[in-house]
């Protein structure tokens, strides 16, 4: 996976030299480098925060539930170069970004879709080698199995980032990220890894995980 980290950041090769997508750092040295806001993307947090067994190439296929305006969607799209990431979004208002986005970047295909019924796009995903979730519902961890369970390869991966006061307000973050993980367990999931998000986000965790087929 070809993420570079200099001076305290992590950025990637811009796919498209010379546009910012979302207002970050442009950095030009003997390519063009893209800065990756950890304050900005999950995803970014957990590279910076120590997260080191995900697999990602040139060719890769990714599924991404909860893809907003496609901020961490984009730095994927420049890892990911001849591959696709499936972005499911389910605002129409957010998903007219991502279309925007996927005029200037062919390998981002934008699906106006409800992460909760994955059968709805259905006929729209091939199977994926990463699953990626950042959706912050109570029910999270529920759709993010139904999805690696529709459209994950025998050997992927998937990523989820848990916010727990998406969960429960009550409980402390700790016992809901204890009961998240035992769920997937149950259901056949192994944790390669976990990282917890601070500073960049509060009460959240990303556990990447694969299932035993």
């Amino acid at each position: 996976m070809q993420v570079y980290f200099k001076d305290g950041n992590v950025a990637t090769k811009n796919l498209t030299p010379g546009i910012s997508v979302y207002g970050e750092e442009l950095i030009k040295e003997e390519e063009e480098y893209r800065i990756w806001n950890p304050r900005r993307s999950k995803l970014a947090a957990a590279l910076l925060n120590g997260l080191s067994n995900l697999e990602l190439e040139d060719t890769s296929k990714v599924l991404y539930l909860g893809a907003s305006t496609g901020t961490t969607v984009s730095h994927i799209s420049d890892l990911a170069i001849t591959g696709k990431i499936y972005a499911i979004e389910f605002s129409p208002n957010t998903a007219k970004k991502l279309v925007r986005l996927s005029r200037q970047r062919p390998n981002i295909a934008p699906i106006l879709g409800d992460a909760t019924k994955p059968k709805g796009y259905l006929n729209y995903v091939e199977n994926v080698d990463l699953v990626y979730c950042d959706v912050a519902q109570p029910t999270q961890t529920d759709l993010f199995m139904k999805n690696m369970n529709l459209f994950l390869k025998d050997n992927g991966m998937g990523i989820i980032t848990i916010k727990a006061r998406s969960i429960d307000v009550v409980q402390k973050p700790k016992k809901i990220f204890k009961e998240e993980e035992k769920k997937l367990k149950e259901k056949g999931f192994k944790i390669i890894e976990k990282v917890k998000l601070e500073p960049y986000e509060k009460d959240h965790i990303a556990l990447l995980v694969e299932k035993n087929f």
